[in-house]
Order: structure tokens, then C-alpha cells, then sequence
């Protein structure tokens, strides 16, 4: 393997997750990234311009740059990108016209659909990397335009590799998409445990300016409906004395409505005093959160991976989390954490008051917790990928069914 061209159109792997469009796949495509550089394949990440006075490329490390490509206003909002999906591969393409790449890994749906193009323009393999599905989403209860959904159909039919993070995300595809004629890897995400280890409890309070004797919970993420932090709240409420801390910013269309609704939602049930806003820290700043906590809450509607949740058990924190997706991996139910089927919070709190009330668990489950997380790292991540990369370079295309 020589050159990889990876497409990130959307976000780009500099900007801090927490806010705006900046999340999880923000954390992969940084961490994997380098993870396959120092393994020694080189790599150029190709994103939009997304503000004034960017540099048009950004060495990050030896074999990891990132390159600007223009395409359309600074403030675009996310859900006029594909308007401007042409333009972006129009870029990715002069670059590479320049400077050849063997392979293209594609990072969400936009970027699929640019990839698709320039898998034909360039007769390269396409790998794909959704992070989030249409049809899964729908599920949830947060239906994505038939745009969409139809792009991702056919960037389905047409890669030579599909990424998934687990066997639950593997069984989502073919369950809603069909068998596709390409392969379907799953490459697990990993955590930087150098950053997210366990430590001490009261010493990462005393740091954060919390009461060190007070009972913690934490919600990390974007503040938007899909990710359930409204569910987080109503746990709160029947929860005694304990506090909540909100580490993340409002995000997408309905970010800011969102925020509304929550505090509204905080004043209604009293709770104010005991819910904490904190706006979204650099990454490895969360790790003193994480260790904070008694329990992290994910109560996502729908969850390709769960980086939150790997993050907090590899921090021995015991993870509460919504029983979908990627998360029903992660989460090994009453070993690391519990999983909680259906939105109900008073179920949320009857496992969080379970963990609160019994030391000898919650420890218990912290260090399960620790220790399954192990398991995942990013190197592990970038040298099944490498396999993958050699094994389509050398092999045919896939043709568009």
C-alpha cells in the first residue's frame, strides 16, 4: 500500500468534537489516520474549506497531512452539502491528478458519493465508512432525506469495502441494504488508552471544581435529539441529590432549539441546580471527566459504534447506555455496564440508582469495564485496514450492481 486518499468531506479531523458537526467520526478519522501513518502508509485527508484563512494543507505528522478544498461558502450549512459534492471531488480530483493515491476511504455519505465518482474518473478501489445510516436512523425515530438514503444505496453497490464497527452494524447492512457485492470488514474503533486509563475519582473532581463526597453523572456528546440527553435529564429527576454534568454544544439544524428545550425541560422538573453545562472540551481533556464520573449516560436513539462509551469504560467508569447499534457491544450488560431497552428514564435511573447504591459493584464493573477496553486500540484498527488496503489493491473493482 502505498498512497491513501481519505474523504472527509464534512468535518474535518482539526476541529474539536463536542459542537457544530464535530463528533465521533471527527475522533476516527484524526486517530486512524495516524494510527496508519506511523504504520507507514501515507496519508492525505481531504476536507472542505470550512473558514477564512485555513491553510490549503496541514501537515499533522510524517505520512498524515490534511488538505482544504474549496467548495462553496465557509458557513455552509450541513444540509446544503450535497449541493457542493461535485465541486469538493472536482478538488480532491486536480490533487490527485498531481499526486496519484492507490485507494480512497470514504468517511460518511458525502464523501461516499464523491468517492463513487472518482472510483470510476480514476479506477481505484473504493472503501466506505458510513458512521451513520439512513434506514438505522429511521429506526430511531430520526428519518434522513430519500437523497440520502438512495446515495447510500448505491455507494453500497459500487464499494469495493465496507467498514462497519461491529457484528450489530454488519447485520444493520445487510438486514436494510442487502448483501454487498464488495467486502464487509468490520474494524472495530479503538481508544488512545495513554489518555483514557483509570485514576482517581476524587482527585479528577477536586481538578473540575466538583464537590469530591457528591454522586457525578455525565452525558458527553452534541446537544441534538438524536443523542437523548433530554432522556438523561428525566433520569436526573428520579435521582436524589446526585448531579448531571452536559459536556458538548449544541449542534445541527435543530442544535440550538434543542438546548432550549433541555433547559426548559431542567426548569421543569427542578432540577436546575443540579445539571452542570460544560462546553466541549479537547479531546483528551475528557478523560478527567470520564474519571469524575460514578456513570456515564449514553442514551443515543441510534449509535453506529459508541466512542463515548469506550472512552468511560476505558476511564473504569460503568457505562448506562441505550441498547442499539454499536453500544449492545460495547456494553456488556451487567458485566461493564447495563443496556436499556426503549426510552423509559425511570429505567435509566433504577440501573444508575443500582451502581450509586452499591460500591462493591460499580467497582466491580469499572474494572470489567477497563479491561474489555483494552482490547480495542487504534494500531489494531490501522493494521487490519492495512490487510484490507493490500488485499483490494492488487484484486478487481468492483462493478455498480
Amino acid at each position: 500500500m502505498g498512497r491513501l486518499a481519505v474523504l472527509s468531506m464534512h468535518t474535518s479531523p482539526l476541529t474539536q468534537p463536542g459542537a457544530d458537526d464535530s463528533g465521533g467520526m471527527n475522533v476516527y478519522v484524526r486517530e486512524l489516520v495516524s494510527a496508519l501513518a506511523q504504520a507507514g502508509v501515507d496519508c492525505t485527508v481531504f476536507t472542505r474549506t470550512w473558514r477564512e484563512g485555513l491553510a490549503s494543507e496541514v501537515g499533522v505528522e510524517p505520512g498524515f497531512r490534511v488538505v482544504h478544498i474549496d467548495s462553496g461558502p465557509f458557513n455552509l450549512a450541513k444540509e446544503a452539502l450535497p449541493d457542493v459534492v461535485d465541486v469538493f471531488a472536482d478538488g480532491v480530483a486536480a490533487r490527485l491528478d498531481k499526486e496519484p493515491a492507490d485507494l480512497i476511504h470514504a468517511n460518511y455519505w458525502l464523501s461516499g458519493i464523491a468517492g463513487h465518482r472518482l472510483k470510476h474518473e480514476l479506477e481505484i478501489p473504493l472503501v466506505s465508512t458510513f458512521h451513520t445510516l439512513a434506514r438505522v436512523k429511521a429506526i430511531g425515530g430520526d428519518p434522513e432525506p430519500k437523497r440520502r438514503e438512495r446515495a447510500e444505496a448505491e455507494v453500497i453497490g459500487c464499494s469495493d469495502a465496507i467498514c462497519v464497527s461491529g457484528t450489530e452494524e454488519e447485520s444493520q447492512v445487510r438486514r436494510l441494504y442487502g448483501d454487498p457485492p464488495g467486502r464487509l470488514e468490520i474494524v472495530a474503533p479503538g481508544v488512545e488508552h495513554a489518555f483514557f486509563s483509570p485514576g482517581d475519582r476524587k482527585g479528577a473532581r477536586r481538578a473540575l471544581g466538583l464537590d469530591p463526597d457528591r454522586k457525578v453523572l455525565l452525558f458527553v456528546g452534541r446537544i441534538q435529539p438524536l443523542k437523548g440527553l433530554d432522556v438523561a435529564i428525566r433520569a436526573l429527576a428520579h435521582i436524589d441529590k446526585a448531579m448531571l454534568l452536559v459536556v458538548g454544544g449544541a449542534s445541527g439544524v435543530e442544535g440550538d432549539s434543542e438546548v432550549t428545550r433541555i433547559r426548559a425541560l431542567i426548569q421543569e422538573l427542578g432540577v436546575v441546580d443540579r445539571v452542570r453545562f460544560v462546553a466541549p472540551q479537547p479531546h483528551h481533556l475528557l478523560s478527567s471527566y470520564y474519571r469524575a464520573a460514578d456513570v456515564c449516560l449514553v442514551p443515543s436513539r441510534s449509535e453506529s459504534f459508541g466512542l463515548v462509551a469506550l472512552e468511560a469504560a476505558a476511564c473504569g467508569t460503568p457505562v448506562v447506555a441505550a441498547a442499539v447499534g454499536g453500544l449492545r457491544t460495547i456494553v456488556d450488560h451487567g458485566c461493564t455496564g447495563f443496556l436499556v431497552e426503549g426510552r423509559d428514564p425511570a429505567v435509566y435511573a433504577a440501573y444508575v440508582r443500582e451502581l450509586l447504591a452499591n460500591d462493591a459493584l460499580a467497582w466491580e464493573m469499572g474494572v470489567n469495564a477497563s479491561e474489555r477496553a483494552r482490547g480495542y486500540t487504534w494500531s489494531l484498527a490501522a493494521a487490519r485496514l492495512r490487510r484490507l488496503y493490500a488485499d483490494l489493491t492488487v484484486g478487481a473493482l468492483v462493478e455498480c450492481r
